[in-house]
């Protein structure tokens, strides 16, 4: 047996016990015993549907922000279990960007916007910028803020960053989308929401979006 494919059957063994069982920190530490971020992106692209799964599943788990754009490819795999454990580790992905600081404020960040603190919010969004410009996910937060404040203008533009960093954030595309929407644009809305399910195909609230704007806008072209 291949040194690839003993990596293969070994993964796969490691997944089907997690699906037994759901611990995953017994699958973590399995999983990083034996394999690097390297091995495992390899196998995220080149390996059967179910080490697809596993490698995409242990890259949420343990990915740098490295995995980004292996991952982000994923979520136009052709198995769609693939697909949803991409989305999911994706976000977790995404924190991993900088250094332990920076992944610690980030998820300082989200507990302030989640409990509607966004003026703070904003504040400690430009504190971390300041210090790391790059951070994409730091501009969505500041980008969520903003538009809980209904600064719809200054959050497009805060969502247009994130996508120049990260090109592979659906959520940033979608926050653009809903910026549009609240802007009357409703033109460039059916643009943005269009990437996002461009990038993440299993949007289905987005695509249904899209439908209904598209309706709406054949009305409007029939009554002019």
């Amino acid at each position: 047996m291949s040194v690839q494919r003993q990596r293969s059957t070994r993964l796969e063994q490691f997944y089907h016990k997690y699906l037994q069982n759901e611990r995953s920190a017994d699958f973590i530490a399995a999983v990083s015993e034996y394999y690097s971020n390297e091995t495992l992106k390899r196998l995220a692209v080149a390996g059967n549907r179910v080490v697809r799964r596993a490698a995409v599943l242990a890259l949420g788990f343990l990915g740098n922000y490295d995995a980004n754009e292996v991952v982000g490819r994923a979520l136009r795999d052709r198995d769609r279990a693939v697909r949803l454990l991409a989305e999911h580790g994706l976000r977790q992905i995404w924190f991993r960007a900088g250094n332990d600081h920076h992944y610690q404020s980030l998820n300082a960040l989200v507990r302030l916007n989640d409990n509607g603190h966004f003026y703070e919010a904003i504040e400690q969004c430009r504190e971390l910028l300041a210090e790391a410009p790059l951070l994409a996910e730091a501009w969505n937060q500041r980008a969520i803020a903003e538009f809980s404040l209904f600064d719809y203008e200054e959050s497009a533009l805060n969502c247009q960053r994130v996508l120049e960093i990260n090109p592979y954030h659906f959520n940033a595309a979608m926050g653009l989308g809903h910026c549009y929407l609240q802007m009357d644009q409703p033109i460039l809305a059916l643009e943005a929401f269009k990437d996002a399910l461009r990038i993440n195909p299993n949007l289905e609230c987005v695509r249904s979006q899209i439908r209904q704007l598209e309706r709406s806008m054949g009305r409007e072209r029939l009554d002019d």
